[in-house]
């Protein structure tokens, strides 16, 4: 084992180096489709499009490359999550609509599988269900509250489970109760995304990377390298969307970050267990989520510094050093008997986050200008849904996937800053003060993070 420091940043640990660079795009271009994003979504959506119609003429616009943003940097859960509150969203659109969403997502989850199968994409993809478990007596109640959200709301396959048989799965310090959920594989995202971005140029598909949107609008998209017209123009650029003249208000973009451990020896592994490579998270305000890699390390993400002022987004993935002391230290809590594996990298990306905490998928076909995004760290299933749902709104289809409630679904902007810096540090500052609370004995949620939640809106 190495016994310098991490590596800070790099994109993240998901990548190796950097890989090749595609052309950026020529000079002007007429093409059918015009996709900016060559992340889940836009590629995604490529994919079904060009499956469905394979004389289309079809680009992908990508500022740096394919997998540069949250598609290459997440926590590697494919997962049946919800990216929005199903509740708020059966208030507005009906709850068989919601059932169905949520259905559609839990279904999404063996489609990924399918395709990585079919398209011969190595992503390291093992179903071993998520395991959520409560590690004080507040995190417990509301554990068992999730429990029947998730039953109430058609998720099949839940298992309760006690503190023992939490620990037989994988040997946690400190751990209440928690439950199983079928419906999650283990995933190393940034071989999905790359291994997906190849599949679709098999298709046909132009990937123009290094090329910047300046200017998105219905018909036309303007770059430092030439504009590319199309009838139609999807946008697909996530925790990015800030960045584009605008949309600075439309989705917050929310630091997430991340560490992995050094590959951990067989024998510490038969200590641990883990044998169901279960990707695991916890029910804390601030709380984690993990899995054990393809190469046998342990990656465990959450959130540092969640919001920087102005939405402005990283370059490169780094993380201040305390970021890394913090999400060490949860790791170690959780695990103890890796304290002696070294850490090997750190880093970090952003999410987008609507104002109302729900994901949406939309398409005007006055002016053949679409987008889907918002997913709140739930995307890498949900972004195949979403994938699917805008090619066939895009071809003009009527199917069940365009009678989802998301679609059309509007959320109101932001606030201005500074208000929205405030905000959001506010509210991290609050669940982090809850989280304390709760851990000093206290049986339920603390009412610090009843009133985070109600000022920022949270489900």
């Amino acid at each position: 084992m190495t016994t310098t420091g991490p590596v800070n940043g790099l994109i993240s640990h998901w990548f190796t180096q950097y890989p090749p660079l595609r052309p950026a795009l020529p000079g002007d271009r007429d093409v059918d489709v015009c996709i900016i994003g060559a992340g889940y979504t836009g590629l995604w959506t490529a994919y079904y499009l060009a499956k469905a119609d394979p004389s289309l003429r079809i680009a992908v616009l990508e500022w740096r490359f394919a997998g540069f943003g949250a598609s290459g940097r997440n926590g590697g859960w494919l997962s049946g999550l919800v990216p929005g509150d199903r509740s708020r969203m059966a208030a507005r659109y009906g709850r068989d609509r919601v059932l169905a969403w949520q259905r559609s997502l839990t279904e999404a989850v063996d489609e990924v599988i399918d395709v990585a199968a079919r398209e011969r994409i190595d992503a390291g993809i093992v179903k071993g269900g998520t395991l959520h478990v409560a590690r004080n007596h507040a995190q417990a109640a509301r554990l068992t509250t999730e429990i029947d959200e998730e039953i109430g709301w058609g998720v099949d396959g839940i298992a309760v489970l006690t503190k023992g048989e939490v620990v037989e799965r994988i040997r946690l310090d400190s751990v209440v109760c928690g439950y199983h959920n079928p419906h999650c594989a283990r995933v190393q995202p940034a071989q999905l995304v790359r291994g997906l971005a190849d599949a679709v140029e098999r298709l046909g598909v132009d990937i123009y990377e290094m090329t910047e949107a300046m200017k998105v609008g219905p018909g036309a998209v303007r770059t430092p390298r030439g504009t590319v017209r199309a009838p139609i123009v999807l946008l697909a650029t996530e925790g990015f969307t800030a960045s584009l003249p605008g949309l600075r208000r439309r989705w917050l973009p929310m630091n997430s970050s991340m560490i992995a451990t050094e590959p951990i020896p067989d024998e510490l592994w038969r200590a641990i267990g883990w044998r169901g490579r279960e990707t695991l998270g916890d029910t804390a305000h601030g709380f984690f989520y993990a899995q054990r890699t393809v190469d046998d390390r342990i990656a465990i993400g959450g959130r540092s510094v969640p919001y920087r002022f102005g939405s402005r987004t990283d370059l490169d993935g780094a993380v201040p050093a305390a970021t890394i002391k913090h999400l060490t230290a949860v790791l170690h809590s959780a695990l103890p008997q890796i304290r002696d594996v070294p850490i090997a990298h750190g880093w970090c990306g952003v999410l987008a986050v609507p104002r109302d905490w729900s994901a949406s998928v939309t398409f005007d076909r006055a002016t053949g200008f679409g987008s889907a995004g918002g997913y709140v760290g739930h995307g890498v299933t949900a972004t195949n849904l979403a994938g699917r749902t805008l090619a066939d709104l895009t071809l003009g289809k009527r199917t069940a996937l365009t009678e989802l409630p998301w679609v059309g679904h509007r959320s109101r902007d932001w606030e201005p800053e500074p208000l929205r810096w405030l905000g959001v540090r506010g509210m991290y500052l609050a669940y982090k003060a809850a989280d304390w609370h709760e851990s000093r004995g206290r049986a339920t949620t603390s009412p610090i993070a009843v009133v985070a939640d109600r000022i920022a809106g949270r489900p």
